[in-house]
């Protein structure tokens, strides 16, 4: 694994012993630069400890993961003006000792492929039912893929190409990117390898239902700045966000004044949701208990993607600057 051609690009905020661990994950020899999003810990005297270069973003602008991942691509981009490959990671994962030499062969022998990702695994699933879920989550097929996740292995000369990140993306941003890269003609893969050891700590519901909102405006976002094309399956998210947590509590309202059994009956879609969810998770390997959890955190989640969706537009229709929404 030649040492010039890659780099690793590591952001967080407050992250405090993950970062360590984090940092102390990358592959030694390699250039290392973690991008800060205004830290009030530690951070970057952990990071210049571990010998990375450091970049703080100023909080004169939204601090979303796209700007740091920018910024701190920037920074390897100026370090190393032969760069080749970038490895981002978010500050609360850790690098599988063996994904970047499987990831970097794949990219050498794949010139047509410009990001290539892999498993992430969540490290403690056991810790809350949020967190296991997460760790499910992240279990998607392997193959050509329509985007990658935060942690991911990026063709340098692609990602100039393109631009890089959306700075104000304030989530979902990396189908946003992966959605121009496959419009300029490059391939997003993704790899039945081990890549990184992800801490959710997810433990309330409310942190839930933020991380469902900011998955509704990240997406909503995308979509409107390049339509279907750019997020295929981000449509299908919010047209069922809209319905499950919009459309059927309006229905409801709506047929209180017709007649209350007719509302009830209109209300009963939700436990029968519930009912056709939960026998599907038994199938997938749910306990009884869990199953029917994990299907309630499901109608829940709708309300969350739905709450972030009309966020978005409410925003964009009021000429106001969107927020990141944090969950941790």
């Amino acid at each position: 694994m030649p040492e010039h051609r890659l780099a690793i690009v590591v952001i967080g905020r407050n992250e405090g012993p993950r970062l360590a661990e984090c940092l102390a994950s990358a592959t030694a020899g390699v250039t290392v630069v973690y991008a800060d999003s205004a830290s009030t810990d530690d951070s970057i005297a952990v990071a210049r400890a571990h010998g990375a270069d450091v970049v703080a973003l100023r909080p004169n602008m939204p601090l979303t993961a796209a700007r740091g991942r920018n910024a701190g691509a920037h920074k390897a981009l100026e370090l190393m003006p032969d760069l080749e490959f970038i490895q981002f990671v978010d500050g609360d994962c850790t690098i599988m000792p063996e994904w970047l030499p499987a990831a970097l062969d794949f990219l050498t022998t794949r010139p047509d492929v410009a990001v290539v990702c892999g498993r992430r695994l969540e490290r403690h699933p056991e810790r809350s039912l949020y967190n296991a879920m997460c760790d499910r989550e992240w279990n998607t097929p392997v193959g050509k893929a329509d985007s990658s996740g935060g942690d991911a292995l990026v063709r340098a000369r692609a990602f100039v190409e393109i631009g890089g990140f959306a700075d104000d993306q304030v989530a979902h941003e990396e189908p946003e990117m992966c959605g121009r890269l496959r419009a300029a003609g490059w391939e997003i893969w993704r790899l039945d390898a081990p890549m990184t050891a992800h801490d959710a700590n997810i433990t309330r519901l409310g942190q839930f239902y933020r991380r469902s909102r900011r998955a509704g405006l990240g997406i909503s976002q995308c979509l409107d700045r390049g339509g279907a094309g750019r997020d295929p399956q981000g449509t299908a998210i919010v047209r069922r966000a809209l319905i499950w947590g919009v459309g059927l509590p309006l229905a409801i309202v709506a047929s209180l004044a017709v007649d209350a059994r007719l509302a009830a009956v209109v209300a009963a879609v939700y436990p029968a949701q519930l009912l056709r969810q939960a026998a599907k998770n038994r199938r997938q390997g749910w306990g009884t208990r869990e199953a029917v959890r994990v299907a309630a955190l499901g109608i829940v989640s709708k309300f969350a993607e739905a709450h972030g969706v009309l966020e978005y537009w409410a925003a964009r229709l009021t000429n106001r600057r969107h927020r990141p929404v944090t969950y941790k």
